[in-house]
């Protein structure tokens, strides 16, 4: 009686390790650490002390303080074009750039002649467009744990997160760390493009040692503060964002606005953050995103289009949302 019931509790365990496993894989979360995976599915997340940080800033613990951050700069002409106009515009209040990509010195120079605007480092270990493919910064031979066959960094996550040796992962992330400040950035903070860098508990740790040893702030959605506990406690160079959005995959065209409106509507008092990803609806662009209807071109126009609005401007003040930067947040360190 006993080995049958320990039988169908081994099958139980197995059956519930397979469909996290599986769950996890379905919707690209390369999440291989069983104990960081249970935290996950218990929303075991942290937050950050608000009070603390709207004092330092000068705000109230009532406050919604929002950054508006571009994502991707340097990926294509479209896309830098789009962004410088955005904040000269006032229409986002901060952006991060890719070292991996072709497009990045006119970012640099846009960088060094406008200071007052906030540029980050968008750290880059995924090449996910069909055509438009990059590698890294240092040479194939110091980091190929990291690329395919073709010298490519991995077109996913879990690739990425299967394959990567720390000592290469690290070695590329600070190469893109030293060549964005020798071009002349002044970068207020790292985050990591696609996410790739949050599902390790090895890699997210290396992560965050990257932020300390550069003296930046590091982003850390709040879905991604499962890593933290007792045995691993939240340095103070990462910034959780307790109220964190972006457009889920699958949205339809018609549902992009509404979505953004609704979010800015619902934000609670705290600390936020919408991610957007600008650019414009010419060929370039439409080259780059064939067969990925998600953050393609359309998307892409389309957020241009509605956070440089008077209408979304509008929206802002209404619901009395304090815009801020990853510059205002380095004070709290």
């Amino acid at each position: 009686m006993i080995k049958k019931t320990l039988s169908i509790l081994m099958i139980m365990t197995t059956a519930i390790i397979i469909t996290i496993i599986s769950y996890f894989h379905q919707n690209q979360l390369p999440i291989y650490d069983i104990n960081l995976a249970v935290k996950f599915i218990l929303n075991k997340q942290n937050s950050n002390d608000f009070d603390k940080i709207s004092k330092v800033l000068g705000y109230e613990p009532t406050d919604k303080l929002l950054i508006i951050h571009a994502d991707d700069v340097g990926l294509c002409e479209s896309v830098n074009s789009a962004t410088f106009e955005s904040f000269k515009n006032e229409s986002i209040s901060s952006a991060a750039v890719m070292l991996t990509t072709r497009e990045i010195d006119e970012v640099a120079n846009f960088s060094i002649n406008n200071p007052n605007f906030d540029m980050g480092i968008h750290l880059t270990v995924t090449s996910e467009w069909k055509y438009h493919k990059w590698g890294g910064i240092l040479k194939n031979n110091d980091i190929s744990s990291i690329l395919n066959s073709k010298n490519h960094l991995y077109w996913n996550k879990r690739k990425f997160t299967k394959n990567g040796k720390l000592n290469e992962i690290r070695k590329e992330l600070q190469a893109q760390i030293d060549l964005g400040i020798s071009m002349g950035f002044n970068p207020s903070h790292i985050d990591s493009h696609e996410g790739a860098l949050f599902f390790d508990p090895d890699i997210f740790r290396l992560y965050l040692d990257l932020a300390k040893e550069n003296d930046l702030l590091a982003f850390v959605p709040i879905q991604a503060s499962v890593h933290f506990d007792r045995n691993f406690e939240k340095p103070k160079h990462a910034i959780i964002i307790d109220q964190f959005h972006m457009l889920p995959e699958g949205t339809e065209i018609n549902e992009i606005k509404d979505y953004y409106f609704d979010v800015i509507e619902n934000l609670k008092p705290g600390l936020s953050q919408i991610i957007i990803h600008l650019g414009k609806d010419e060929e370039e662009l439409r080259k780059i995103t064939v067969d990925h209807p998600n953050f393609d071109y359309r998307w892409r126009q389309l957020d241009f289009d509605i956070f440089n609005s008077d209408e979304f401007k509008s929206h802002l003040k209404e619901n009395n949302i304090k815009i801020i930067t990853w510059k205002d947040l380095k004070k709290l360190i």
